[in-house]
């Protein structure tokens, strides 16, 4: 077989106050853990998604569709600087 050296887990070595130190990270209202590149793209796809949403429903009804990209837009603003 081979030759295992029984050796303990580093943790077991470590005392108390040589552990390292955890620290809360902020959390967003997005329940997952993101980059704002990550974010970014779900903004992107908010923005794709509502703008398909807005040529099918809305515009028809005479909304244009800039009303639709200022939507998308302030969302992507909120997502990316808070989520």
């Amino acid at each position: 077989m081979g030759n295992h050296h029984q050796e303990p887990l580093i943790s077991a070595l470590l005392n108390e106050e040589d552990a390292p130190e955890i620290v809360a990270e902020t959390t967003g209202f997005l329940p997952i853990e993101t980059n704002w590149f990550d974010r970014l793209f779900i903004s992107v796809v908010i923005w794709i998604a509502l703008s398909l949403f807005w040529f099918r429903f809305m515009e028809p009804m005479g909304l244009s569709i800039w009303i639709s990209n200022a939507i998308a837009a302030a969302l992507a603003f909120i997502i990316i600087r808070k989520g």
